[in-house]
């Protein structure tokens, strides 16, 4: 490329983008969980929802993350949308050092989940993702459908709210 070449970063194409809305936990915490993603392009939808009988509430954010992209059939740019820090400042702020540190944590202790982290980078490898952070039940229609699913999730797979 010529030094005066300019180049020029264009927003993603509204019917090129795949979005991704994620929630999980638990009742109580430690305990039953669901999860689930919801997954837009262009007009389509899909839900996808699952459950585990003793987990954590971060376990099933990772959960919903990893099992959206690994949904994904072809490369994508992907837009996650997730209440979760943990998952938000895990892949995109720590999980370099992570990596770096043979998958240890600041104090030298093994990470938590490593299981569930290395699922989402082995997804995430072949796609162009970015993770937004959205406060939860604070209104956003999607977030709020997305905790209504991982609930209802849980609640099928383990008979209502036990704790």
């Amino acid at each position: 490329m010529a030094s005066d070449d300019i180049i020029v970063s264009l927003p993603p194409d509204p019917d090129k983008v795949v979005e991704i809305w994620t929630d999980g936990g638990c009742k109580p915490n430690p305990g039953p969980g669901g999860w689930s993603a919801i997954l837009t392009f262009r007009n389509v939808v899909k839900e996808l929802s699952g459950a585990e009988p003793e987990t954590t509430n971060n376990r099933m954010e990772l959960t919903a993350a990893a099992a959206a992209l690994e949904s994904l059939k072809r490369p994508c740019h992907v837009i996650v949308h997730t209440d979760s820090q943990y998952l938000k400042n895990g892949i995109t702020r720590w999980m370099t050092g992570w990596v770096r540190k043979g998958w240890r944590g600041s104090t030298g202790d093994p990470v938590a989940n490593i299981d569930l982290w290395k699922r989402i980078l082995a997804a995430q490898e072949t796609h162009r993702v970015e993770w937004k952070w959205v406060r939860g039940h604070d209104g956003n229609d999607m977030n709020e459908r997305a905790d209504r699913l991982a609930t209802e999730a849980r609640r099928a797979a383990f008979g209502g709210d036990r704790g």
